[in-house]
């Protein structure tokens, strides 16, 4: 069995789906410490041309408190406004506007449950199934931090295949899982460019941008567009 595991992203780019869909169960790491600067809660769009940063509010976040543990702030509605501003003249705008509308008008105030929820709308449209649990579901030594949590997770599910994003090569030893009975992949995203409103591609936005200009059987064939390394 093949798994991954991630912190829930907010709206991510499409390497976060990608690392869904090669795993035969995504775990989100809800019950992992909040990194602010982090992606977590933010990512890019196009406005107006260039790279805009937004950001989702949360209340309670906190280096020393569980992901868990925080929850949504009140600017979803703000940031409904300048998506649908931003993608007016998008091709795909008439598909996409009514997920924004669900994904921002929902009143889950759970930070993870709330992302859960709006990977869960993007993945229904796509008609892609990804099967998830949260890692707070999961009984493992409270004790246990960064790779030893991983692998204990790991054991716990009976993954034969660890898979990770390329953030993660610096964290993990290929030996250490491989000595647990794991297979240690890192998946690379491939870029895959597509047109946008300019002339010059910018790469590795939020998925919004990727729905906007793509349409979802497009979609299908770029989640595949890795490489395991």
């Amino acid at each position: 069995m093949k798994l991954a595991i991630m912190q829930p992203y907010f709206l991510p780019y499409i390497g976060y789906f990608q690392l869904m869909r090669a795993a035969d169960l995504f775990v989100y790491y809800d019950d992992v410490t909040f990194i602010k600067q982090s992606w977590i809660n933010r990512n890019r769009i196009i406005l107006n041309g260039r790279e805009f940063l937004f950001t989702l509010e949360l209340h309670g976040a906190s280096s020393f408190r569980n992901i868990n543990m925080v929850s949504v702030g009140r600017n979803r509605p703000r940031l409904l406004k300048t998506f649908l501003q931003a993608y007016m003249d998008a091709p795909y705008y008439n598909e996409i506007k009514p997920i924004l509308l669900s994904i921002m008008s929902s009143t889950e105030t759970s930070l993870p449950e709330y992302i859960i929820e709006t990977h869960q709308n993007i993945l229904n449209y796509l008609g892609v199934e990804v099967k998830c649990i949260k890692s707070s579901s999961i009984e493992k030594g409270s004790s246990l931090k960064g790779q030893d949590k991983v692998i204990e997770i790991c054991r716990k599910l009976g993954a034969r295949e660890y898979i990770n994003s390329p953030g993660g090569k610096e964290l993990y030893s290929k030996q250490d899982f491989t000595d647990n009975g794991i297979v240690l992949s890192f998946l690379q995203p491939l870029e895959t460019r597509y047109k946008q409103f300019g002339n010059d591609f910018i790469p590795w936005l939020s998925i919004i941008d990727v729905l906007m200009f793509n349409s979802a059987s497009e979609i299908r064939l770029m989640l595949d567009n890795y490489r395991l390394i």
